[in-house]
């Protein structure tokens, strides 16, 4: 977690706060325009973060890309999986490009304001971390489908099983 303090006042344009995030993590990143993309490894795998700003529409696209691609003939399992997945979620959703067969985290976040449509470094925070837990929390339940046999409700049964107490 960045340092709160020491930008509790700075609010900034949505892209420009992701930018500065990114940057304060050390993660690589690119931006053009209102569009920016970092690359983030996590414990499954290295994260696509991807955000557009819609500012006709004052929303933030925010996408995740867990690097898990479909074959044809796994997509009917994996659309399955993806409903029974989504029921978990209180913000944001998976999905599947049918074009390329490409799995997704998608988020939109209203940004709101007359002249002053701005983010806040929790903001910003809350967003992609948020992502990044939700693509690490499943991704597993999605491998089991794909390679690892498994029936969808088997599959989100075994990878959500919570421990209790240590080993």
């Amino acid at each position: 977690m960045l340092d709160q303090t020491e930008h509790d006042d700075d609010d900034a344009a949505p892209i420009d706060m992701l930018e500065a995030y990114y940057a304060a993590h050390g993660w690589d990143h690119e931006r053009q325009d209102e569009e920016i993309v970092a690359s983030v490894k996590g414990s499954w795998a290295t994260y696509e973060l991807r955000a557009l700003w819609r500012e006709d529409d004052s929303v933030l696209q925010f996408l995740a890309f867990p690097d898990i691609k479909v074959p044809e003939d796994r997509r009917a399992s994996i659309y399955e999986t993806i409903g029974l997945v989504n029921e978990q979620l209180w913000i944001g959703h998976f999905e599947l490009w049918s074009s390329t067969g490409v799995l997704l985290f998608r988020h939109a976040a209203m940004i709101d304001g007359d002249d002053d449509r701005t983010m806040t470094l929790g903001g910003a925070e809350l967003l992609v971390e948020s992502a990044i837990e939700e693509c690490e929390r499943f991704y597993p339940v999605f491998q089991f489908v794909l390679w690892g046999g498994k029936s969808p409700r088997d599959a989100l049964a075994a990878a959500l099983v919570e421990t209790q107490g240590e080993a």
